[in-house]
């Protein structure tokens, strides 16, 4: 099978999959930097001849119609101007009959937009996380069947899991690696140590700026997902109909 992975990043999942599967996989990205990263990566894992990279937009992909036997996408197409765009570009390259798997950071149906806390989260997710908007899993849905495929199956996985995702970035979670990394000890000394580095000019300017919008950012994702108004497991699987004439 040959498989698109859509916004690929350095191709974690893509090498992961192309281990199990034995199928022919070709990232997506608009990022050289990361292709770059990615090819060295998959050279290191010995499946050069199994996977590769293509530098392009996923709102414009450069691919013939009816190019792809599988396509996925993990966290990628919430980054879409138009997610209905994004969508009806992986339907296009999309052989009929064959399947498209999105996992999605999505809006859950207990978000209010007339809560100001609900508003103030979505917004810290947005601005932390670089994103145009964040839609509902509904939304979601319905892009995907407005795209053309039909909807086999969709599912907050959140719900079923007995270890929540942000299990880690909790401040609650006592270990080490918490202490560090999440208490308000932990963000004031690394606040400290990047803002030395970035005055004695041996990190980069802008640091400390990025510190705190990656703060604003788990702070929007941590209380979303307590609050279970946000989810970043979102799964939908898509079937991209046999003939043209079921749309």
């Amino acid at each position: 099978m040959k498989v698109l992975d859509v916004g690929c990043g350095i191709g974690g999942p893509l090498r992961e999959i192309a281990r199990f599967s034995s199928t022919e996989i070709t990232g997506l990205n608009n990022n050289a930097d990361q292709i770059s990263r990615g090819k060295e990566l998959i050279s290191l894992a010995g499946l050069s001849e199994q996977c590769n990279f293509i530098e392009g937009d996923f709102m414009n992909m450069p691919f013939p119609d009816n190019t792809f036997d599988a396509a996925y996408a993990i966290e990628d197409t919430i980054h879409a101007p138009d997610v209905l765009g994004a969508y009806r570009e992986i339907y296009r390259v999309q052989k009929p009959g064959q399947y498209f798997a999105l996992d999605e950071l999505c809006l859950t149906d207990k978000f209010d937009p007339n809560n100001t806390k609900h508003r103030d989260i979505k917004a810290e997710i947005e601005l932390g996380c670089g994103l145009p908007d964040v839609r509902s899993t509904r939304e979601c849905i319905q892009a995907i069947k407005d795209a053309g495929f039909e909807v086999i199956f969709a599912k907050d996985l959140a719900e079923d899991s007995d270890c929540p995702w942000y299990h880690e970035i909790d401040p609650g979670h006592f270990s080490l690696k918490s202490i560090i990394s999440t208490s308000r000890v932990g963000h004031l000394l690394t606040r400290a140590i990047v803002g030395t580095l970035e005055f004695l000019r041996i990190a980069p300017k802008g640091c400390n700026r990025l510190f705190s919008i990656l703060q604003t950012a788990s702070h929007g994702l941590l209380t979303g997902s307590r609050e279970q108004i946000f989810t970043v497991t979102f799964f939908v699987l898509g079937q991209k109909p046999h003939k043209e004439s079921e749309i």
